[in-house]
């Protein structure tokens, strides 16, 4: 025999309300009371009943649906995003499911198949942007496409009332702090700075401001070349120690060029941390594994998320700019001094 299907007027009839006090109730008004609310879920958990979120996002002209697009570099492999915006990607989806939102999410990297109207197109009422800053043609693209309804993005070159990031400045300050405390003298800045890598040259600044403050001699920031960033650091570091004077640590611009760092001096035998110092950027699972674990600066993702996904959530209220960070003592610096 075919089951009846339960409506919302058994329901009520059960709990002993009106249909459209049911409605209320499951839809969340305030204007029902907790014993109300209390009553009605009862009587549609006891008859299985499960409100039609199809039907109901048509009647609010909602879709319930926050849109996540991860930028990658030109010829990008999905499956082999980094871990730093994986880490992203999940708190996001994480934050936009406290809010009440499915997530959609959509990897893009070619030119000519940017798509950013998801929210004209009727399939999302938000859209948070994040990925690599080299991509300009993605980033230039979203600029001129001006896509309609709330947008949140992270780790765009540009500077607008959009983009949330790291403390980054902050964080580099905690680097440098944490490698001047250890005794390290001569430390080098890993990373390329330019208008491309704006997070790259906010910890630049921080860098250069503490060893300033201590009196401390400041580098050129070396630039890490390619767009493998493990193999870049390995190469920087190799330049470093063909110096004249080479640096006893370097505080690194993220994480994947510290771990090359750290390959490279195990590799000449260098001694970390007991004669070089090594501090990165990002907090990536993959430093607990390097040898030894990289010390780091992690930023807050759950905040992150948070502070993403809140741009479409509460757009009324003051959006959150910069998320906090912390270092995390592996063992890449030696103990303080």
């Amino acid at each position: 025999m075919r089951r009846t299907r339960v409506t919302s007027f058994d329901v009520a009839e059960a709990a002993g309300v009106s249909q459209s006090t049911v409605s209320r109730a499951l839809a969340g008004s305030p204007s029902i009371t907790e014993e109300t609310r209390a009553r009605v879920e009862a009587a549609a958990a006891t008859l299985g009943y499960h409100v039609d979120a199809r039907a109901a996002r048509l009647r609010s002209g909602r879709t319930g649906t926050l849109a996540v697009v991860v930028v990658g570099r030109a010829g990008f492999d999905p499956t082999r995003v980094s871990g730093f915006h994986y880490a992203l990607l999940g708190s996001t989806c994480a934050a936009a499911a406290e809010c009440g939102y499915q997530s959609l999410v959509s990897f893009q990297s070619e030119q000519g198949s940017f798509s950013w109207n998801y929210v004209a197109q009727g399939q999302a009422d938000g859209l948070v942007v994040m990925g690599t800053s080299v991509n300009r043609a993605a980033w230039n693209d979203l600029l001129e496409t001006a896509p309609e309804g709330p947008v949140a993005v992270w780790g765009a070159p540009f500077d607008d009332d959009r983009w949330v990031r790291a403390s980054n400045f902050e964080g580099a300050v905690m680097a440098v702090e944490r490698l001047v405390s250890a005794g390290y003298r001569r430390i080098g800045f890993l990373g390329t700075v330019d208008s491309e890598h704006p997070q790259f040259a906010e910890r630049y600044e921080g860098y250069r401001d503490t060893l300033v403050r201590h009196g401390l001699p400041v580098s050129d920031p070396l630039e890490v070349l390619g767009d493998d960033r493990v193999a870049g650091g390995r190469d920087a570091i190799a330049r470093l120690l063909a110096a004249k004077q080479p640096p006893d640590a370097v505080f690194a611009a993220n994480d994947a060029i510290a771990l090359g760092a750290l390959e490279a001096l195990d590799r000449e035998g260098v001694r970390v941390p007991e004669d070089f110092g090594v501090i990165g950027f990002d907090g990536l699972a993959a430093g607990v594994h390097s040898h030894p674990p990289l010390t780091t600066i992690e930023p807050d993702f759950a905040e992150a998320g948070r502070a993403l996904v809140s741009r479409i959530c509460d757009p009324d209220e003051e959006p959150t700019r910069r998320v906090p960070v912390r270092l995390i003592e592996r063992g890449s610096v030696r103990a303080p001094r």
